[in-house]
């Protein structure tokens, strides 16, 4: 199954009241956080009202997610065992920093899986790198565990753990972001970018999911409901988009079947790559909203 991940909204998992509410938003998925959003003290209640709020969505609607705690945290295992009942259909698991990570809670997955009765890989697993670690093992983590529908990135851990200082043109997290949208292309992954955290600046927010979508990007982390419609927009080809998609793919084909392996479209050069890009665009418009 592959997934359309344009916007995955965070709501803390104390709250069934906004889990309710964000399902009810045109965000692709709804992420309920039991790490950041949660303090240690709370952990336990937390997940209980996230089962009770999950067991009140409608079927349809925004992929279901929870955020675990990453798996150096003593909180991790508690966070599946307590939380499996609501069905989600993915977890998040933050800080990744190596193969062992996922693998380690896709066998924990596989025996709650077994116990409840269905497939193993039924739950799926999106990755957060956000770590000079993760960064130099993407190779590894890409492609370890096949649970695994998308890789996103974490800037602001990111930035912290190298001693990095965040700026807007973000220059800092240039390398590791591309890094991470590079990976992802390579084994079939999604590439999910960084919560932008001017919840006020729309203008900022669609500039970058410009710049992010450019790089080869297909969604991005919101934290707040405002943010939703601006990032589904962004990664959505629009009507021209999709106009000109269509006019290079039937120019190609005409030559390709004429024999000729590259031709000129508006005085610009057409090969291969071009084609494929252009395929992909209309795959992302047919998958979008009516």
């Amino acid at each position: 199954m592959t997934l359309r991940l344009r916007s995955l909204l965070f709501m803390p998992a104390d709250s069934p009241r906004k889990i309710v509410k964000g399902a009810g938003l045109p965000a692709d998925a709804i992420i309920a956080d039991l790490e950041d959003a949660v303090a240690p003290s709370r952990k336990h209640e937390a997940r209980s009202l996230l089962v009770e709020a999950f067991q009140r969505l409608p079927q349809e609607g925004p992929l279901r997610c929870i955020r675990i705690n990453p798996v150096n945290s003593p909180y991790w295992p508690d966070d599946l065992l307590e939380t499996f009942t609501a069905m989600p259909q993915a977890y998040v698991i933050p800080k990744v920093e190596s193969a062992a990570d996922l693998q380690l809670v896709s066998e924990q997955l596989n025996r709650l899986e077994d116990t409840a009765g269905v497939p193993n890989g039924t739950v799926r697993l999106l990755a957060i790198v956000e770590s000079a670690a993760g960064v130099i093992n993407l190779r590894d983590i890409a492609g370890a565990d096949r649970r695994l529908a998308a890789l996103a990135f974490g800037a602001e851990d990111f930035a912290g753990n190298i001693g990095a200082r965040r700026s807007r043109e973000g220059w800092e997290i240039f390398y590791a972001r591309s890094a991470v949208a590079t990976a992802a292309a390579a084994f079939g992954l999604q590439a999910i970018d960084t919560v932008y955290t001017e919840l006020n600046d729309k203008t900022g927010l669609a500039q970058e999911c410009q710049v992010v979508k450019d790089l080869g990007f297909r969604g991005k982390l919101a934290v707040h409901p405002v943010q939703v419609d601006v990032i589904n927009r962004a990664f959505t080809p629009n009507l021209s988009e999709v106009a000109a998609a269509r006019r290079l793919i039937a120019v190609f084909e005409a030559h390709q079947r004429a024999g000729q392996g590259v031709c000129v479209l508006d005085g610009r050069m057409v090969d291969m790559p071009m084609f494929r890009a252009a395929q992909d665009l209309l795959v992302r418009a047919d998958n979008g909203p009516e």
